[in-house]
């Protein structure tokens, strides 16, 4: 609910709102399952959609995608409406449904270049050594102009990069194909579990997530993260990449009236879970910096703990629903929470965090200059739009109505890496079979390679990698030459027969 740039979040002893002025500066809701924390996700996307503000929210059990009907007015809702003072007004809002694997919503994709050595890393679980391997192989691309936009670009490269990993070791670093190929090993074990249905083109643009309907509501953008929680790592990547996307792209604007995006992260500890000193290092910059962007970031888990203390002092609205304290650990995180809150005379706040009813939360938020609030023991108002999932025929309903509809479906291979490196072999082998005179492929490369029979041991770092593409291709044009001949001789025996003419003929070519 909205009032006069504030979003009523509940009642305590007074209506608790969260100020939009202030709503860039981040947040927290946290609580054991079955406590409340997606009802209180709804109202606030409820509150921010109508003030004009887009949301990206992840859908984890597909509980979100109600906001999308009509509330349907259950006693429940209804009753606590009227406790808290406001009248309970069926409502839906503007929403468009995403998906990685494009079932459940429009397909998001992001080009191999977009997520950067550091995410690949991460979601491929890659050591130090194997990290900084991918950074070479990253840096090779920049220096020949080589686009990566999905995993075959990124497998040429890494191949190209294992067969001169002699001559690159000796400018970039240690460079071996043992690590090369554990890199590959951990991109099929990525493409087992559908990680190429992320990575490719049409790349998502970010302006898609910022718009708004006709009514000046901002559309929530729901991403179905039931089938994607199979593979946590490929889930937080993605949405640290995202929020990576944001920060870079979107321009320096300080402290708006209300923010221009907020972004919901749920299941937040997989995020920070195992991760590396670096990556958690990167986390803590993007949240820092990104408020003045116009982005807020809300982080939704079970427990404060599960976010580093760095990231968490940057969390300044707080909506905290209960916690068991049944274990010794349990007990500790209970106390953890409470003291992160500005204490409220009037009540024992880790006593209450164990004693929080469905639907009640601890709330303080940011106010006057940027100081948070005293806790307070809230009754959180009620969602005006349905609570619960919509179905699947509803929901094909709206992906079939969205105005992105077409956008993002086919999948676009564009020329890249993988084809740029083709292309210039198939020209280096082409120009070398027009070129007059007796001399070897290589001899006949000329411009592409610099002095022609230049030695292997003083060929540039460029000349090798077009030397070893050439390779490829003389190999390719072998079998296919092969199969000609053989067809026309007939039978298997034309076949072999074929195979050792043009390897006769050819063979030499490649052994310098």
């Amino acid at each position: 609910m909205l009032e006069d740039g504030k979003i009523l979040i509940g009642k305590s002893t007074k209506p608790e709102y969260l100020d939009l002025t202030l709503a860039n500066r981040h947040g927290l809701i946290t609580g054991a399952t079955g406590t409340g924390k997606t009802v209180s996700l709804q109202v606030l996307a409820e509150g921010f959609s109508n003030a004009g503000v887009p949301v990206f929210a992840a859908d984890i059990k597909g509980d979100l995608s109600g906001v999308a009907a009509p509330g349907n007015s259950k006693d429940a809702f209804v009753k606590r409406a009227k406790d808290i003072g406001v009248d309970y007004v069926s409502d839906r809002f503007p929403v468009v449904f995403w998906d990685l694997f494009g079932e459940q919503g429009h397909r998001v994709r992001a080009t191999v270049s977009e997520m950067g050595p550091l995410l690949l890393s991460r979601l491929l679980d890659l050591n130090d050594t194997q990290e900084g391997v991918l950074n070479i192989a990253f840096r090779i691309a920049d220096e020949q102009g080589l686009l990566l936009m999905d995993l075959k670009d990124l497998r040429a490269l890494l191949q190209l990069v294992a067969e001169n990993a002699q001559t690159l070791t000796t400018t970039y670093g240690n460079v071996s194909k043992a690590t090369i190929g554990t890199i590959q090993r951990q991109l099929l074990v990525l493409e087992n579990q559908q990680g190429e249905e992320f990575l490719g083109e049409p790349a998502l643009d970010i302006k898609d997530l910022m718009r708004k309907d006709r009514d000046g509501r901002g559309v929530i953008n729901i991403l179905a993260a039931d089938k994607l929680m199979n593979n946590p790592r490929l889930y937080a990547t993605f949405l640290l990449w995202l929020m990576s996307e944001l920060f870079e792209e979107l321009p320096e604007v300080g402290d708006l009236d209300q923010p221009k995006l907020v972004f919901f992260f749920d299941e937040a500890h997989l995020l920070f879970s195992d991760a590396p000193k670096v990556l958690v290092e990167t986390v803590e910059r993007v949240v820092r910096l990104i408020r003045s962007k116009g982005v807020g970031v809300y982080f939704i888990t079970q427990n404060p703990v599960d976010v580093p203390e760095s990231v968490l002092a940057q969390l300044g609205n707080r909506v905290q629903h209960a916690l068991r304290a049944y274990t010794p650990r349990e007990q500790k995180a209970v106390r953890v929470a409470a003291q992160t809150f500005r204490q409220n005379p009037a009540f024992d706040t880790e006593k209450a965090i164990t004693e929080l009813g469905v639907g009640e939360a601890l709330v303080s938020t940011l106010e006057g200059k940027g100081s948070p609030s005293m806790v307070e023991r809230t009754l959180i108002a009620p969602p005006m739009a349905q609570v619960g999932p919509i179905s699947d025929a509803e929901r094909q309903a709206i992906i079939a109505a969205s105005v992105l509809r077409g956008k993002y479906e086919q999948t676009i291979d564009s020329d890249s890496a993988y084809e740029m490196l083709a292309k210039r072999a198939e020209k280096a082998a082409t120009d070398a079979q027009a070129a007059e005179g007796g001399g070897s492929i290589l001899d006949m490369l000329g411009g592409l390679f610099g002095t022609a029979g230049a030695r292997k041991g003083s060929m540039t770092v460029t000349q090798r990698v077009t030397r070893e593409v050439t390779r490829t291709v003389v190999n390719q044009t072998v079998g296919s030459l092969a199969a000609q001949i053989g067809k026309s001789l007939g039978g298997r025996q034309g076949s072999s027969i074929g195979r050792a003419i043009v390897r006769g003929t050819l063979g030499g070519l490649l052994r310098r």
